[in-house]
């Protein structure tokens, strides 16, 4: 099946009694947007079905941009995003949008390098480097010198990158900006910029496919795709010097160094903080603050109460970090507002 016309069907929340009479047919919630956490949402989708099998909930994971417009122009329950909406977009808003954040990832750079076995270390410039086209060769000298007794083939570098709206190349866009002023100035940062070079592909599943198929190729996607399709990923350089490789821990230590505002929009890359992954991110939920349907009311935030409580405890079995206890406690809080 295409990825534009998949669709994840899960039975997932309890219909509660009162809310619908007998009779009437079973509420479906609707959602989508991110790939970035499409692993993780279905994890938990899959999980909530076997104690609550009543509801479906249906999510096409169609990108973040994809997600943002469906949840801002009121045509799905709820969206999914790992970049957050911006001031602009929130003023255009049909409704009032809240920012639920639900888990935390990583954005890796993977790459296919034959005859390579190590995992590489990944100087930030050299990043900023590959994809601005300034840096075009495995064998480029800062790489040499970050990776000492690896032989680095003599081979052109083939960047590769997000084509649609992404939330993941909005974060990925973010640690670039931080770290090379010529990205800022040339790119930006949002979840759809002009690459100087490279080769677009759709998707994380395409970035996968697009590394698999060409040696010498690097690309950027989420962590959890990167592991499960046993591709190889580096360490990348924090604002210290140091190489720090993403795991639940360093993931973790990234969140536990922001400063996390009332509407949860924050980004958490290149923090100054020893130990965390540079190009980390918050994963939100977006839900309208206003919902006329009180059985879809009820079911986002049943099921937004299981996975800010039990559902955290999955994370890592997809390769994601659990939200900080002070920041789901908060988010437990927002979901408070809905009505």
């Amino acid at each position: 099946m295409d990825v534009f016309q998949r669709t994840l069907l899960l039975s997932a929340i309890t219909i509660l009694p009162g809310v619908v009479s007998a009779g009437q047919k079973d509420v479906t919630v609707v959602g989508a947007g991110s790939t970035f956490v499409y692993p993780m949402l279905g994890r938990w989708m899959s999980e909530y079905r076997k104690i609550h099998p009543d509801l479906k909930i249906s999510y096409e994971p169609v990108g973040s941009g994809r997600g943002i417009a469906r949840t801002l122009n009121g045509s799905v329950d709820f969206g999914a995003s790992d970049g957050p909406v911006s001031d602009v977009q929130l003023q255009r808003a049909a409704k009032r949008i809240l920012h639920i954040p639900v888990v935390l990832g990583a954005v890796v750079p993977a790459y296919n390098l034959p005859g390579v076995p190590d995992d590489l270390r990944f100087p930030r410039q050299v990043l900023a480097g590959i994809y601005l086209g300034s840096i075009t060769r495995w064998n480029d000298p800062a790489l040499v010198r970050a990776n000492p007794g690896i032989n680095l083939p003599d081979r052109p570098i083939s960047a590769i990158y997000r084509i649609d709206n992404s939330g993941t190349t909005f974060v990925w866009t973010d640690f670039l900006s931080k770290v090379s002023p010529e990205w800022r100035r040339r790119s930006g940062v949002r979840d759809s910029v002009t690459f100087p070079v490279g080769v677009g592909a759709f998707f994380n599943e395409g970035i996968v496919k697009e590394i698999k198929a060409h040696p010498y190729s690097i690309g950027y996607l989420q962590s959890t795709y990167a592991i499960d399709n046993h591709l190889q990923f580096g360490s990348v350089e924090d604002s210290g010097g140091r190489f720090v490789k993403a795991d639940c821990r360093t993931i973790t230590a990234a969140a536990a160094a922001a400063r996390m505002p009332r509407d949860f929009r924050v980004s958490i890359t290149d923090l100054p903080a020893e130990g965390a992954y540079p190009i980390s991110s918050f994963i939100w939920l977006l839900i309208p603050l206003e919902n006329q349907d009180p059985c879809k009311r009820r079911a986002v935030v049943e099921f937004l109460t299981w996975v800010l409580t039990d559902g955290q405890r999955l994370a890592t079995s997809k390769s994601y970090a659990p939200l900080p206890r002070d920041v789901a406690g908060r988010a437990l809080t927002a979901l408070s507002g809905i009505r």
